[in-house]
């Protein structure tokens, strides 16, 4: 599977303004800005395990495509919904809890990177990891 793998991040395009449209205070988008985030995927048919590890957390998630979960983003924001995978991307769209809002995101393998896209109330950002063995 292409996601498999181990992930850092390398850098970002846009997220400042993103976690900014998220509602995230100054400060914890400075500290996301240097999180050192890395994220390991396992993926085995429809069946995903991820790992994400920072300077300031480590969350383990579990979900099937197509199947609605809950999450807590970094800020602790709540969040419910799916991932699918078409082709070779997946997609997920997300409904905050505490207003409704919808953000979505999607992941995908392009020229040996993972990147992941994010939108939130007309505002993209991405974010670039590479494989680390």
């Amino acid at each position: 599977m292409a996601f498999n793998g181990t992930w850092k991040v390398e850098r970002s395009e846009n997220y400042d303004k993103f976690m900014e449209q998220m509602g995230v205070n100054v400060v914890k988008r400075k500290l996301a800005e240097h999180d050192n985030l890395k994220v390991v995927i396992e993926q085995s048919g429809d069946k995903f395990h991820i790992k994400e590890s920072s300077t300031f957390r480590t969350k383990d998630i579990d979900f099937c495509l197509g199947m609605q979960f809950d999450y807590a983003l970094a800020d602790g924001t709540e969040v419910s919904g799916t991932w699918e995978l078409e082709g070779e991307t997946l997609k997920g769209k997300f409904t905050r809890k505490d207003n409704g809002k919808i953000l979505t995101t999607t992941r995908a393998v392009m020229c040996g990177e993972l990147v992941q896209c994010y939108n939130y109330e007309g505002v993209d950002a991405k974010r670039f990891f590479s494989r680390k063995q």
